[in-house]
């Protein structure tokens, strides 16, 4: 009997030791959400920041060639 006690006893030691792994593992993989989308947010910011600069510089590049009727105007 004294051995399926301490075996049984084992086994609850080992699953708490586990059930604190997984707690552990939960808690780093939440921060690596975190982490992953506040990359996803940086870099689509970047995204609309150049965009929106390359259709100011389009604008800029079609009057200049207006300007030196390069191009008819509209």
């Amino acid at each position: 009997m004294n051995l399926v006690l301490g075996m049984l006893r084992a086994i609850r030691r080992e699953m708490a030791e586990m059930r604190e792994d997984i707690r552990e593992l939960k808690h780093r993989m939440s921060t690596v959400e975190q982490q992953v989308a506040l990359m996803i947010s940086s870099e689509m910011s970047h995204y609309a920041s150049v965009s929106t600069r390359l259709d100011r510089l389009h604008e800029r590049v079609e009057r200049i060639k207006r300007r030196l009727e390069i191009v008819p105007a509209k």
